[in-house]
């Protein structure tokens, strides 16, 4: 299975998908930094007047709710269509759906103008949006996990496409597969935009790959592995550090670390 991810990796990076990305304001160079790190080519681009041209040049299209607006609203519909008519993996973050349930309606709305490939978001979120009572604190996930494969996949199977829940243990499924990665780092939680992050690199890796669930599979490992060593020598401190190393970690994740170092089974 490691092989296999290895080669989602490899095969990301020859390509250099180019991802169209229509994120929150908070994290959007975060989301940048990390593609260019990875491999890929980032485009923030959701002017209403170009995401819908814009969204069908693109290899992928990476959504995220984070700060939602109305101009945002009329760009994601857009570049949705654009992306459907074309065929490219689409990955919808529901950031804040716990906490605000409008954003449930408007993800449900969003899934009419086209198929999501990947539903990427904390377990608080995706329980939410499976319509299961969680904890949340904003944006943050209070949530423990439990019964989380089940939601996943109960949720993969509603949406028809792979839905990844960050964790703990982060949670990978398409409704027949689950994949659990139990690499990572508590240090994601004192940054913003790791999840964030993680969003814009399954966007990446779904591009240059036809499987979403492995696709989404590698881009966790991946970033995970990298924190892993982005933590190693800073004992829980210095966070703007961390930030710093995790992105030029991402640059060096290879084949080799994903096979050694990976902690990844399928269920």
């Amino acid at each position: 299975m490691k092989e296999r991810i290895a080669d989602c990796l490899k095969a990301m990076k020859e390509k250099t998908p180019l991802v169209h990305a229509i994120t929150n304001y908070v994290t959007v160079n975060d989301c940048a930094n990390i593609l260019l790190a990875v491999g890929a080519s980032p485009a923030m681009c959701e002017a209403v007047d170009e995401v819908f041209e814009f969204s069908q040049i693109a290899n992928a299209l990476y959504l995220n709710i984070g700060t939602l607006n109305r101009e945002q609203q009329m760009a994601m519909y857009l570049a949705v269509r654009g992306a459907a008519i074309k065929g490219i993996p689409i990955v919808i973050d529901p950031v804040g759906c716990a906490a605000i349930p409008s954003r449930i309606s408007f993800i449900r709305k969003l899934s009419h103008f086209g198929s999501f490939s990947v539903i990427k978001g904390n377990m608080g979120e995706i329980k939410a949006l499976a319509g299961v009572a969680t904890k949340v604190r904003g944006v943050d996930s209070l949530d423990t996990g439990e019964d989380g494969q089940e939601v996943c996949r109960a949720l993969a199977r509603e949406f028809g496409c792979t839905v990844v829940a960050t964790g703990p243990t982060d949670i990978i499924s398409d409704g027949r597969r689950t994949y659990l990665v139990r690499n990572g780092t508590e240090m994601f939680g004192r940054i913003t935009g790791s999840g964030c992050m993680v969003g814009a690199l399954v966007a990446a890796f779904c591009a240059a790959n036809d499987d979403p669930c492995l696709s989404s599979a590698a881009a966790l490992l991946t970033m995970n592995l990298a924190g892993e060593l982005a933590a190693e020598g800073l004992g829980g401190k210095n966070p703007g550090t961390f930030r710093t190393h995790l992105i030029d970690q991402v640059s060096l994740v290879d084949e080799n670390l994903i096979k050694k170092r990976g902690n990844i089974i399928c269920q």
